[in-house]
């Protein structure tokens, strides 16, 4: 009995010590959301390989298609254009190095 009740005593002195205020740093970092709607130049879903071409260009590089259904990249300077066999899925831009706010 005596022992229980110092096991209870000392886990009461644990909880009272340990219970106390916790404090946190926040961190905040920049969003980036751009806002692409149907009509805009970076709306290229449903376009075919060529259309994409015509519009962009020729890509800094094309990633070889991984996957079933395969699902492959084109990377340009500032985004990138994903494809599932030659049609165009969606086209994400590129975040710029995010700051670290205080």
């Amino acid at each position: 009995m005596n022992k229980l009740n110092f096991t209870g005593m000392l886990g009461l002195l644990l909880l009272a010590l340990f219970s106390g205020p916790v404090a946190a740093e926040v961190l905040t970092i920049n969003q980036f959301q751009p806002e692409v709607r149907p009509g805009d130049q970076m709306f290229v879903n449903g376009l075919s390989e060529q259309a994409v071409l015509g519009r962009f260009g020729e890509p800094v590089r094309k990633v070889a298609p991984v996957g079933q259904p395969p699902i492959s990249r084109w990377v340009y300077d500032e985004f990138t254009v994903y494809f599932e066999y030659q049609t165009a899925l969606h086209a994400v831009i590129h975040r710029k190095n995010p700051r670290v706010t205080d």
